[in-house]
């Protein structure tokens, strides 16, 4: 894993217990705690009527044939912001809510289309999802593989009917009609 996809996950919560401590000397224990819970009870509810309304759009997409990609990215978005929100702490409440809100979740529901969802797909597939497919003779084997390229034109290829050319004597074991 990458250390610095460990250090921004170890970031947030060293974030959020800096501001709950900063919240509580400000303003009390008992309203930080009170803020927190409210958060994460306001942060929910969005969950649940976004869950269910992303769930209508699921159970129409793949009534009506379709691929539901959109909305089963919104699901799993769906389930981390709720499990951010139930997080006690004011920074991942926020990050949840990010990914809640409709307008704050299509740019990372994009985002993560393009750096992992399509890079993951095209690895399984060979490069078929993204048409980056190699199609010609030997990967590797042009002018920079260290291999040679040979020039074939049409007059190197010579296409016969059977039908057409005329029968060969020497054509053993063949009977005409």
């Amino acid at each position: 894993m990458d250390l610095r996809l460990v250090g921004v996950l170890l970031l947030i919560p060293l974030l959020d217990v800096m501001l709950l401590v900063i919240l509580a000397t400000q303003l009390g224990a008992v309203a930080t705690v009170a803020l927190v819970v409210l958060t994460a009870l306001v942060g929910l509810l969005l969950v649940r009527a976004e869950g269910r309304h992303t769930l209508r759009k699921l159970e129409s997409k793949v009534g009506a044939g379709e691929i539901p990609t959109d909305e089963l990215l919104d699901g799993g978005l769906l389930l981390v912001a709720g499990a951010l929100l139930l997080t006690p702490g004011l920074v991942t409440d926020l990050v949840g809510l990010v990914l809640v809100l409709p307008p704050t979740r299509y740019p990372v529901r994009v985002l993560l289309k393009k750096y992992v969802v399509t890079p993951y797909l095209d690895a399984k597939a060979e490069g078929m999802v993204t048409g980056s497919v190699y199609t010609g003779g030997f990967p590797g084997a042009g002018e920079t593989g260290g291999g040679r390229t040979v020039e074939v034109d049409e007059e190197d290829y010579r296409f016969e009917d059977a039908g057409d050319r005329e029968r060969d004597p020497r054509d053993a074991g063949t009977s005409e009609d």
